[in-house]
């Protein structure tokens, strides 16, 4: 099952905890004092190559139909999506640049280009998800509502469509976002109400109008006799910005060593142990500058769970600190090429398809769920020094050879 003691799964005393802790505070604070023309540059001089790339794919497929305008356009126009979705929206609207009190780069005005209303976005993503972070039963994003994703989710017979689901989530992610804002995991368990429901499908309905409006009908008929091209030009590239999203975003949170924790361990959760929640469920993938810059820099997606509203540019620089504190409190800095973490990922969407009767390892030990119950039953928070603490990540190696 998950974990549901946190402390005795890490192997870390209470002070240990408090150390790391305001080891990590320190980390927050020298970012937020050291913030300035810098960062600011950087997010103005992406949101000028951002528009830059859609206005000239649009130039692209208005101006000519040939093969290479059409895939020059294309490209374009799908490579401006990605970065307005991936390292604009998202940060942006996380309040990672509310410090400039720009008007224009501010989380409370930025509206997204993507069939999700920043409203909902804002509630089921930064507060939800990242205060609830892959608690069984409060993370509605561990597996969407439609797919099993832990052994802590009862098999059931239509899980079986597993794989199934995956490609259509893949395939349709800005719409699986969208319906995402609805909550309708809260409606079944009648903690909303129809009514509420309606009034949030209502704005869902007026922001898909505006996206299908503008990528479906206006933009293709302004480009005349190429309209075609355009309509097509436009479906490929929301594809492409669908798939690249959807593997980026799983890749961050379901390889096998991003962590799953029960409601019991997060009712009594000190700030220490949020942080230690966060960097236990989270997982990077290897990137040079290029794609972490096209991956919103989630290629760190421990460093983003810990500090969400810090800028995204920053986060390179934060990953070294925070590696080293891994290093020093003997916690797994999960990471790895994007292909493993995705492959890992996806591994654990089939296997989960079928029954535990069927699997092989353990609900405690599994490869994509670990719990402090691998440890024996006996297990308990080992109050002294890290120097004298069990070796968490050497016990994890040793449980993933024996499952």
């Amino acid at each position: 099952m998950a974990i549901t003691d946190i402390k005795a799964y890490a192997h870390l005393s209470t002070e240990d905890i408090e150390n790391l802790a305001a080891e990590l505070d320190a980390i927050r604070a020298d970012i937020e004092e050291s913030r300035g023309e810098r960062d600011a540059a950087y997010i103005r001089r992406t949101i000028q190559l951002q528009r830059a790339l859609a206005v000239g794919g649009r130039a692209a497929l208005f101006a000519s139909s040939s093969r290479i305008a059409r895939v020059a356009g294309t490209a374009m126009l799908a490579s401006a999506k990605i970065i307005e979705n991936m390292e604009l929206g998202h940060n942006i609207t996380h309040g990672q640049w509310d410090w400039m009190n720009d008007p224009e780069i501010h989380s409370t005005e930025w509206e997204w280009d993507t069939t999700s209303p920043s409203v909902h976005w804002k509630k089921s993503h930064n507060f939800i998800h990242h205060k609830y972070t892959n608690v069984v039963g409060l993370d509605d994003d561990i597996g969407y509502g439609i797919m099993r994703l832990t052994r802590d989710q009862r098999w059931e017979r239509w899980m079986i469509g597993n794989p199934v689901y995956n490609l259509m989530l893949g395939t349709l992610f800005e719409w699986g976002v969208a319906l995402h804002g609805v909550e309708v995991t809260r409606y079944r368990k009648g903690e909303k109400s129809m009514g509420e429901v309606r009034k949030d499908l209502k704005i869902i309905g007026r922001k898909v109008g505006r996206q299908v409006g503008k990528d479906y009908v206006v933009f293709p008929a302004l480009a005349g006799t190429n309209w075609k091209h355009t309509l097509k030009a436009n479906i490929v590239a929301n594809l492409i910005r669908n798939y690249w999203a959807y593997a980026v975003i799983f890749c961050g949170h379901f390889p096998d060593g991003a962590e799953k924790f029960t409601v019991e361990e997060f009712e009594n959760e000190t700030r220490g142990e949020w942080y230690l929640r966060q960097m236990l469920g989270s997982a990077n993938f290897h990137a040079g500058p290029i794609m972490a810059f096209m991956s919103g820099n989630l290629c760190y997606q421990i460093e983003h769970h810990l500090f969400p509203d810090l800028p995204s540019n920053r986060y390179a620089e934060i990953s070294v600190r925070v590696r080293a504190l891994c290093e020093k409190y003997d916690l797994p800095y999960t990471t790895g090429p994007l292909a493993r973490q995705y492959f890992q990922s996806f591994w654990t969407i089939l296997k989960l398809a079928l029954p535990d009767r069927v699997l092989r390892a353990t609900a405690d030990d599994a490869p994509e769920t670990h719990s402090e119950r691998m440890f024996g039953p006996s297990v308990r928070p080992v109050e002294a020094s890290t120097g004298t603490r069990r070796g968490l990540r050497t016990a994890l190696r040793q449980a993933d050879r024996a499952a």
